[in-house]
């Protein structure tokens, strides 16, 4: 019984490594982190694919996440795996947001890392958590710098779940239908959370535009993005913030029509 078991585990293992053999092998890590978040949607055991991303190093990611459209589905999928797996077991923790999302929760690449870091730091492009994304840091170190996207996509916020009722829900991210899904998702959430007064000329949007208005190009750019969207009839409208609801909600998955 032992020896099947070790050999079901070792053939597990070997699905998520491509090239020859020995050192010449390296972890296919997007297929690790999408096989994570449907591991958590399905209920089962996620141990195997945290193990491997607890063994990575800045070098083996570096290596594999190649591109911005690799990273970003990559470090989309951990942070929304690792915020439903500590909330599932700490529920608790969302009392303090504030510590809660700085705390060092992730092992991966060769560092403890918190959701902080991830979001602002890597899939951010170094910005100041505080800056409003007019900001960035002026020191990022070595781990940030060799990990982080080129280039930011304001598509990012519309995909990230940071556990509450209003976040954006949660789908497994893949790099080759990554622009299908991020306008998706993106027009999903606006549509959604958008409502404009006729009578008022004035629309109502979610506070992710304030709080981090400078991905999006502050005012201007929120408007350009609703009006793309057909959600105001023109820029020249009144821009409103409805608020957050925070309640905790960590079972909010959604699927990307093909």
């Amino acid at each position: 019984m032992i020896k099947v078991i070790l050999v079901f585990i070792s053939l597990s293992t070997s699905a998520y490594y491509s090239g020859v053999s020995g050192q010449d092998q390296e972890v296919n890590y997007n297929k690790v982190s999408e096989d994570l978040l449907n591991a958590i949607k399905n209920g089962e055991s996620t141990d195997t694919y945290t193990k491997i991303l607890e063994s990575s190093t800045i070098e083996s990611l570096e290596a594999q996440l190649t591109d911005d459209t690799k990273k970003l589905a990559f470090w989309i999928n951990v942070y929304n795996s690792y915020i439903i797996m500590v909330l599932q077991e700490h529920p608790e923790y969302y009392d303090d947001r504030k510590k809660f999302f700085k705390a060092p929760h992730i092992t991966i690449g060769g560092e403890n890392v918190s959701f902080a870091d991830i979001e602002h730091g890597i899939i951010r492009r170094s910005q100041w958590d505080l800056g409003l994304g007019l900001i960035r840091k002026p020191f990022p170190g070595k781990w940030e710098r060799k990990l982080r996207v080129s280039n930011r996509d304001y598509r990012i916020h519309f995909a990230l779940n940071c556990g509450a009722k209003a976040c954006p829900p949660v789908t497994v991210y893949d790099p080759d239908n990554l622009e299908a899904q991020f306008e998706y998702m993106t027009t999903r959430y606006l549509n959604n959370n958008t409502t404009y007064d006729e009578k008022e000329n004035k629309v109502t949007t979610t506070p992710l535009f304030s709080w981090f208005r400078g991905d999006f190009g502050c005012k201007k750019g929120v408007k350009k993005i609703l009006a793309k969207r057909e959600l105001i009839p023109s820029k020249k409208v009144d821009l409103k913030f409805k608020g957050y609801d925070w309640t905790l909600d960590i079972d909010n998955f959604v699927e990307v029509p093909e």
